[in-house]
């Protein structure tokens, strides 16, 4: 008797540890509220970003994206050999906007990186954003506290802070505090939707990848944009003392490091 007959099934980790909590976490949630509602008050646009962990893509069998039905088998090697594929990588990062069911998802193939995730959000304003928000010269993004759009990541700040100066718009950061990622709304409204779309099924190229998140849906009527991002993104990148003081950045009273906003700097 196989293990599917005995009732057995496989099952992924459920991430519901979300380590120490910070003595003002529910006063920074209470600070994200107001934001938004003063944004949304002058209909300013907010939105969300995130960035997915890495997902493998290839002809190998670890691939697949869950466990789950299928009418019919795919076919995939019998040898563990995508690692010297140069698209082996794939980052997903995403943007929702508030109040809006509709996502657009940046899916890039080389490092994620806080220019990468600047660049996604570059791509969103400059094809999308503009039309949706003519004449708005103010932008809120509400993000996690780590990872390439952290709030100690210096090179984020620098790449926002060219991103102002060539939109001409103000962005105004508020980020989630420590140990609360899984509150990010992009989280169980996007990705966990993308997770279900592609489950069990292999990630056997790009094209796939993009065709499955461009057909996540959910009830609710939201729409998915996936768009590919062949741009490299080097590591590495340092920025000094005297490039962060020169950043036109106002921090907020209240946990500067977490609430901020980058203005324009004089041409």
């Amino acid at each position: 008797m196989c293990s599917s007959h005995a009732g057995y099934r496989l099952v992924a980790n459920k991430k519901n540890l979300e380590g120490s909590s910070h003595q003002d976490r529910d006063a920074q949630f209470a600070q994200i509220k107001q934001k938004c509602d003063q944004f949304e008050a002058c209909g300013d646009p907010i939105i969300s970003v995130d960035c997915k962990k890495k997902e493998l893509i290839g002809t190998d069998p670890r691939t697949t994206g869950g466990n789950g039905r299928q009418k019919e088998k795919r076919r995939t090697s019998m040898y563990t050999t995508f690692f010297r594929s140069p698209l082996a990588k794939l980052f997903l990062t995403a943007f929702m906007i508030r109040f809006i069911t509709e996502a657009r998802v940046n899916v890039g193939i080389d490092h994620d990186t806080a220019a990468f995730a600047v660049e996604s959000i570059r791509r969103w304003w400059q094809q999308s954003g503009k039309a949706l928000y003519p004449e708005k010269r103010t932008l809120l993004i509400t993000a996690d506290g780590g990872g390439s759009n952290g709030v100690r990541n210096r090179l984020w700040k620098k790449k926002l802070q060219e991103l102002a100066n060539e939109e001409q718009i103000a962005i105004t950061v508020a980020h989630y505090p420590p140990a609360t990622s899984k509150w990010n709304k992009i989280e169980h409204r996007l990705f966990s939707f993308i997770s279900i779309n592609w489950r069990a099924k292999p990630l056997t190229s790009l094209e796939v990848v993009l065709e499955l998140i461009s057909h996540t849906t959910t009830t609710e009527g939201l729409t998915v944009t996936a768009v590919k991002d062949s741009q490299t993104y080097p590591t590495g990148l340092k920025v000094t003392d005297e490039e962060l003081a020169a950043l036109n950045l106002f921090s907020d009273a209240f946990h500067g490091e977490w609430n901020y906003t980058i203005k324009p700097q004089a041409r």
